[in-house]
């Protein structure tokens, strides 16, 4: 998987994406409230798309959220969509973007496959929480949809990691406080303890 690849892969997708987007509002709530999403917090949404989840963090009266994305096209509907002070849409690849700002709350929703090097993306946004602060992984869907979904898309996506082996990565960095794997979702969520 390069850059380039997943670039112009989601680019392509980038016009049509929120009228193919499926959101079961009770699994949501389930991922924030596992997430420890709330009122006040600084959030960070990683590969946040077209801003999908961004509705989701306002309600909830966060504080601010910046959202991240390496496509132009995803982040160009994402700006045109969300224009309030407190949201913030970056073209950037997170694992390079520069920034003093730390987060209470890290998303990563259903995009971790998209990531060549899980390891080192655990390392580098575990790096950019606050202390006490969550991290996020989660699919709004079952393990084995994820992968049956993204059997198509190889050559932009690895197979999501059976939740145990997420959490040994996690473990690194975090201490794991959620690891949940069924038929409706998966996520793990870390908090930084020092």
């Amino acid at each position: 998987m390069n850059n380039e690849d997943i670039i112009a892969f989601f680019d392509r997708l980038a016009p049509t994406w929120d009228e193919h987007m499926v959101i079961e509002g009770e699994v949501i709530e389930t991922i924030l409230n596992n997430a420890e999403v709330s009122s006040g917090k600084e959030i960070l949404d990683v590969a946040c798309g077209t801003g999908v989840m961004i509705p989701f963090y306002l309600e909830r009266e966060v504080s601010f959220v910046r959202g991240i994305d390496l496509s132009p096209k995803m982040c160009g509907i994402a700006k045109g969509k969300f224009m309030q002070n407190n949201v913030e849409i970056v073209c950037a690849d997170v694992l390079t973007y520069s920034s003093d700002r730390k987060y209470d709350c890290i998303m990563v929703y259903n995009a971790f496959p998209h990531f060549d090097d899980p390891c080192l993306l655990i390392r580098t946004l575990a790096g950019t929480l606050k202390g006490g602060g969550t991290l996020s992984i989660a699919h709004g869907m079952s393990r084995e949809k994820i992968i049956e979904h993204h059997a198509g898309a190889a050559h932009v996506s690895k197979v999501l990691p059976e939740i145990s082996e997420l959490r040994k990565m996690m473990e690194n960095e975090l201490e794991v406080i959620v690891s949940v794997s069924d038929d409706r979702m998966y996520q793990i969520v870390g908090r930084k303890c020092r």
